[in-house]
């Protein structure tokens, strides 16, 4: 018997006098039974776990297989990986199996989470897609069509051009400004193309839909309740359970779905609705989900005709579909993000941009070792082995940080809107992460460190790698116990290095030595203390800087300033600072022969803690009472001078007469010619900052000063990949705060001449709030008496002190571009040192040759040369095929096939030589990684054949263009060879001919599943000092 049997007869024509009547068009409603599950936020991940995300999964397949016509939707594939690894049953992959091969099962998005779209680098947003991708794909053969991105606080632009490059047919988001949805509703404007790129346009265009007012939520249709912690209660008795469909309240749950359906349907252009039904962890009782969910349905398809709506169980391919059918004509939204988001007036969701500076910081710099560790990896790979390295070992150190890095993209994570007791676990999981990687480069570089003539004498042997393809010239930092240091390199030739009292840590010293490395190299370097007095500097090596002092002054100097100037200079700058005030007075950029006031201070916005009031600031939203005021009262400077750089160093104190510093701000100008390699590390001003500890309820800015009349325009990148416009714009209220932008890179300001940039190693907040101006939130400490925040401690009452680190460029605006891209890159992956002590025993005592470097053209950049780990066939069939066969247990990962994905940093016409499309040879190129047999150009996350990859074209306003692959100039790989069009990224699997035989290879239709645990052998253990802050290496 169906489900409405039971239901008397009388029951049902009673209930029709509460259903409106047939609409002209019957609303065809499917509805996409989702559950959302945060990986992190309140509880940690194995805390979900064990409350309800295991549940989730165990009867969602339970309840699936019951009903044919049921569906879901599963989206982050952390808590599934863990739920199929170590949960499942055989019966139950199975299970999943046969669903997703009948698709009433379907992953979307993939990736390993849900990542946030603001202070996220494009980097970590592919490498977590890819991790998710790989799994999906080696395991079950799948590919996921559809994003679910339905929670992040604001859409970036650059998310749907991944998505596009991915092989996405569509792309789902919600939150976005409060004003503008409603705007956006009452247009029927949800819908339509986006291109998110600017250069790449309608070649990479994408599908979206913005989900209405009432987001991914259905409330009212929640019979499982609230999931109960830390463990499930007894007898499946949980909180907040409501009553089941029954006789007495259908009229009630029917009127509900069908009015809510109805409201929602007049916001859209196509009788076909997109109806979520889910929530916050959600489906952990799956039965009486689709138990009463069922009857619902059957009795509304029962009065369709009366009802004027039609509804089932759906997924996303489900819906998209039928949506793709209607062929209808749909507008297009070029490349403008949806930044930032606001929930109403006073709820400007821009603090996160900055919260929780600490992790931030982290998670970058796991980022880039990361970075570092795969391809210094697959160079020990290719051309010959590690002769000592045990490569599975290897390879569970890179994986063991790809999670952790692609883990905490997630929108509570990187987003510092966590407790901390997760924000513990997700440093705890980096910082593992880091060590295992730490210990590998280590274990590589060991037995290929040359010996130098003189061991016995003591000291430490610095191995500095380039990460980047091309070759850099920089100062590499490192922390001394002592003032007389010699340094000499592999040959014995004394290195120009500079030694000087260390800026915080006394009585240490800093030690700067220059360095030139080639792409994908090493330079050793042997660092010993030296004897005696130091009367020679030429001999003895490093050069001692001197220090001069500087008085304190307070900030309530008056007069105009700029009386009493002093200067510090090298080849491409000179700062000048006021002597009456101690701060920066103006920089004269010497190609220009213009001199721009620049001054740096830092202000403090000061927020209201009381729930009473409406004006509130908290992890998420930052609300300020006023406008900025200064964070000190008191001064002191110091200016360092060296022959290879100058360091200023501003102390900044909150009270005249307070002992310790709150603020400081570290300048460095590198005194290096402006020759081939020094250009960069010469038109750069390096500042690191020092902010905190914090009082309570203040939000820490530095605001920089300028004579550049920007009119309050600023330009801000989108997670790295591209620059946004960004207009100031009056609100009736809240106008501050509503005027964030994040910088995850970059930001910059600029006139009709010249260009101020800003670029960053982690995220912050940034906003231009006057003319002339550009302010960067760098710390906040805060706390309310919300009672939901008080109950899980998210109150981010954070008391630490942070460095951040941010580089100042300025030039003419034409002359910006080419700099601030291979700049922000120089930045973002600066050299990594590695040491041991120098009387250690290499087991290579010559010292292998030199690999040839990796060099590539200016306007490219290698995004990531690695090992992927995941075994499968790159012929989708024999991939199929291996998996239908059951070839599902251990395999070795194939060695032999080299993921490389290249990015044209330029877009077109931002420079007239570097924006130009860039043909490169990659047999040539690679060379020095051996004998290329083969190229294979794949998607972006590597699980399509490019020339398979096929997406649904969309009718636009402005006719049909060419698009659809994965490929936006439509240029094919010929043989070696490939042409790279402005801001394309592009993604191959290279296949090198082995000289000698892998340990250990192995067929590549044996696929590999991540669940088997692998024992570590303890190989790679060599000496490692690390102080989470890798600028800065100690020696003792």
């Amino acid at each position: 018997m169906r489900p409405l049997g039971w239901l008397p007869v009388l029951t049902q024509l009673l209930l029709l006098r509460f259903l409106v009547a047939r609409p002209v068009s019957p609303i065809r409603v499917f509805v996409v039974p989702h559950s959302h599950m945060d990986v992190g936020w309140i509880y940690t991940v194995q805390e979900s776990l064990r409350a309800y995300a295991a549940n989730v999964y165990t009867s969602v397949v339970e309840e699936l297989m019951l009903q044919n016509h049921r569906r879901f939707i599963a989206v982050e594939q952390e808590y599934f990986r863990l739920w199929w690894d170590g949960i499942a049953s055989d019966r139950q992959k199975r299970q999943v199996r046969h669903l997703l091969a009948t698709r009433r099962l379907e992953f979307v998005i993939g990736g390993q989470v849900m990542h946030d779209e603001a202070v996220t680098h494009f980097d970590d947003q592919i490498l977590q897609l890819t991790e998710g991708h790989g799994f999906l794909y080696e395991t079950f053969g799948i590919r996921p069509r559809f994003s679910w991105q339905v929670d992040p606080f604001g859409a970036s632009a650059t998310t749907p051009t991944l998505f596009a490059l991915a092989g996405f047919h569509a792309h789902v988001i919600s939150r976005i400004d409060y004003d503008l949805k409603e705007a956006m509703q009452k247009a029927q404007g949800l819908q339509f193309v986006w291109r998110g790129s600017q250069s790449l346009s309608a070649e990479q265009e994408i599908f979206t839909h913005i989900l209405d007012q009432y987001s991914y939520c259905s409330e009212g249709f929640h019979w499982d309740g609230s999931a109960v912690f830390p463990e499930p209660p007894p007898h499946r008795k949980y909180l907040d359970m409501i009553e089941p469909v029954s006789e007495k309240n259908i009229r009630y749950y029917v009127s509900l779905l069908v009015d809510n359906v109805k409201e929602q349907a007049a916001w859209f252009r196509t009788p076909h609705l997109l109806w979520p039904w889910g929530c916050d962890k959600q489906f952990f009782n799956a039965s009486l989900k689709f138990a009463n969910m069922d009857i619902l349905l059957d009795f509304i398809n029962a009065y369709k005709s009366r009802l004027g709506i039609t509804v089932e169980y759906a997924t996303l391919a489900d819906y998209f579909s039928a949506l793709h059918t209607t062929n209808v004509t749909w507008h297009v939204r070029e490349h403008r993000d949806f930044l930032p988001y606001s929930s109403g007036p006073f709820q400007a969701w821009t603090g996160f941009y900055t919260s929780r500076s600490r992790l931030k910081r982290l998670a970058r710099r796991a980022s880039a070792l990361l970075y570092a560790g795969e391809s210094m990896f697959t160079r020990s790979v290719w051309p010959a082995p590690h002769p000592h390295l045990d490569l599975d070992w290897a390879l569970k150190q890179l994986k063991q940080l790809r999670w952790a890095v692609s883990e905490v993209q997630h929108r509570h994570a990187i987003t510092g809107t966590e407790t901390p007791k997760v924000r513990d676990m997700y440093v705890k999981n980096l910082r593992s992460g880091m060590q295992g990687v730490h210990e590998l480069m280590a274990s590589i570089v060991h037995d290929r460190t040359p010996a130098f003539t003189d061991p016995g004498a003591g000291g430490h042997v610095a191995v500095v790698y380039n990460p980047l393809a091309w070759t850099v010239t920089t100062l590499v930092t490192l922390t001394v116990g002592f003032s007389r240091v010699n340094v000499t390199d592999e040959s014995g030739r004394p290195v120009a290095a500079q030694v000087q009292e260390s800026k915080e840590k006394q009585p240490a010293y800093n030690l700067h030595v220059l360095t030139t490395i080639p792409g994908l190299s090493y330079r050793h370097y042997s660092i010993t203390r030296t004897r005696g007095t130091q009367v020679d500097t030429k001999q003895l090596g490093a050069s001692l800087a001197r220090t001069s002092n500087f008085g304190r002054k307070t900030n309530t100097h008056a007069g105009p300033g700029g009386r009493h100037l002093m200067r510090v200079e090298n080849d491409c700058y000179t700062v000048f600072l006021d002597r009456d005030t101690n701060l920066m007075h103006s920089i004269l950029e010497r190609e220009s022969n213009r001199t721009v006031r620049v001054t740096q201070e830092f202000m403090e916005y000061r927020v209201n803690d009381d729930r009473f009031e409406e004006l509130i600031s908290n992890n998420y939203i930052f609300t300020s009472n006023g406008t900025a005021e200064p964070g000190w009262e008191g001064v002191e400077l110091e200016i360092v001078a060296g022959k290879l750089m100058t360091e200023i160093r501003q102390f900044f104190y909150r009270k005249v007469r307070d002992r310790n510093h709150t603020y400081a701000i570290y300048s460095r100008l590198a005194h290096v010619p402006l020759g081939p390699g020094g250009e960069l590390l010469c038109r750069r001003i390096e500042q690191e900052y020092r902010v905190g500890p914090l009082e309570l309820n203040r939000e820490a800015i530095l605001r920089t000063s300028t004579s550049l009349h920007n009119r309050q325009v600023l330009y801000s990148d989108s997670n790295g990949y591209q620059m946004q416009r960004r207009l100031f714009r009056e609100h009736t209220s809240n106008s501050i705060a509503r005027n964030y932008y994040p910088m995850v890179q970059s930001a910059f300001i600029e006139d009709g001449r010249s260009r101020l940039v800003l670029l960053s190693e982690q995220a912050h907040g940034v906003s231009s709030q006057g003319n002339g101006q550009v302010e960067v939130m760098l710390h906040r400490r805060l706390w309310n008496n919300f009672d939901w925040a008080l109950e899980y401690d998210l109150t981010l009452n954070d008391t630490s002190v942070v460095h951040p680190v941010l580089w100042i460029l300025l030039r003419p605006r034409p002359l910006t571009s080419g700099l601030r891209r291979r700049s922000g890159l120089a930045l973002q992956h600066r050299p990594l040192v590695l040491l041991r002590e120098l009387n250690e025993t290499a087991q290579n005592l010559p010292g292998p040759q030199q690999q040839e470097a990796v060099t590539l053209p200016p306007s490219l950049h290698l995004q990531i040369l690695s090992i992927p780990g995941w075994n499968y066939s790159s012929n989708h069939t024999e991939h199929l095929q291996s998996l239908q066969k059951g070839h599902r247990g251990k395999a070795k990962a194939d060695l032999r096939r080299v993921l490389l994905r290249l990015h044209h940093l330029y877009e077109v016409g931002e420079d007239p030589v570097l924006s130009q499309p860039v043909s490169v040879n990659l047999e040539v190129v690679l060379r020095g990684l051996g004998s290329v047999v083969a190229v294979e150009e794949r998607s972006l996350t590597g699980t399509w054949a490019v020339s398979t990859l096929h997406r649904w074209s969309w009718r636009t306003q402005d006719g049909p263009h060419r698009r659809g692959s994965s490929s936006s100039h439509s240029t094919p790989l010929q043989g070696t060879k490939v042409t790279i069009y402005p801001k394309e990224i592009r993604t191959f699997f290279i296949h090198f001919r082995s000289s000698e035989p892998l340990a250990n290879p192995v067929a590549p239709e044996r696929p590999q599943g991540p669940q088997e645990k692998e024992q570590d052998p303890g190989h790679g253990k060599a000496a490692w000092r690390d102080e989470g802050r890798p600028a800065a290496h100690p020696i003792g």
